[in-house]
């Protein structure tokens, strides 16, 4: 993968062009595909589904439902980053077929079906423009992926439920809000709050130019419910996925210390209702 990140010069909360720092994000994951499985990859596994940093595993939470039956029915993985997860069903007799908006992401998951025997679909593709026709998938979900990095997360769930069945399934898994307000620090200096949980300002790092090389952009409870409601979805569950008394993995601002006191994920599933 030849991308590199531009140098980083200024990072902090800033307005921000969304257009543009939703590109410069998208380039920014192609460059650190190497890099990110290099450091989480032995924690993702080649042919693993997990949810979060908190390690919920899809074999034992089951969020997409019994894994039989998932067998017959199509399966679309968002933001895929190199297919882990769609990997995992694959592997479980699952029609799954994976999408990222890096192509450094895609390149990685072509690497992995070539290690691993076990090969997934994967397209270069936009959460909110879906290369898709209307109504194609039965289940979709996304671990940690799109939604966190656009400014205009609502289209993401529009375009998820255009391309779902009716009474198609939605989960997705995003950085619990309430985490916004605290330092992206997992120690206990993590533990006091910084930061308004209301103040929606982007974070942002921009090159010397002052131009945007990566973006978050933060979402509170409320503003997740109402895109999925405004794209007429349903919300069925919420799960806040407690720390493991046996995990001692740091993953950025995630790890044991202050994972057992605050919440770090939050997994919303939706349906889409029955024609």
């Amino acid at each position: 993968m030849s991308d590199e990140h531009p140098a980083m010069a200024r990072a902090g909360y800033t307005d921000v062009d969304g257009a543009a720092a939703a590109r410069a994000t998208a380039r920014w994951w192609s460059a650190e595909a190497s890099d990110y499985l290099a450091e989480h990859g032995a924690f993702l596994g080649d042919a693993d589904f997990c949810w979060c940093p908190e390690g919920l595993r899809e074999a034992d939470a089951a969020l997409l439902g019994p894994l039989p039956g998932l067998r017959g029915r199509r399966v679309l993985e968002v933001g895929a980053g190199a297919a882990q997860c769609s990997r995992w069903l694959a592997a479980r007799g699952v029609d799954a077929v994976a999408t990222d908006v890096a192509p450094g992401m895609v390149e990685a998951a072509a690497a992995l079906d070539a290690r691993t025997g076990i090969t997934v679909p994967a397209r270069v593709a936009d959460a909110r423009d879906l290369p898709f026709e209307d109504a194609t998938f039965d289940v979709a979900f996304t671990a940690f992926g799109a939604i966190p990095f656009v400014p205009d997360a609502d289209r993401v769930h529009r375009e998820v439920a255009r391309v779902l069945r009716p009474g198609g399934l939605w989960v997705f898994s995003v950085t619990h809000p309430l985490r916004w307000a605290f330092p992206d620090d997992p120690t206990a200096a993590g533990l006091t709050v910084v930061r308004s949980y209301f103040d929606r300002t982007p974070y942002v790092e921009e090159d010397a130019a002052g131009e945007p090389v990566y973006a978050e952009f933060h979402r509170t409870f409320g503003d997740h419910v109402r895109d999925v409601v405004g794209a007429g979805l349903v919300l069925l569950d919420v799960v806040e996925p407690e720390w493991p008394d046996d995990l001692e993995e740091v993953w950025g601002g995630w790890g044991p210390e202050r994972g057992r006191l605050l919440p770090g994920t939050a997994i919303f599933r939706t349906r889409k209702p029955p024609a």
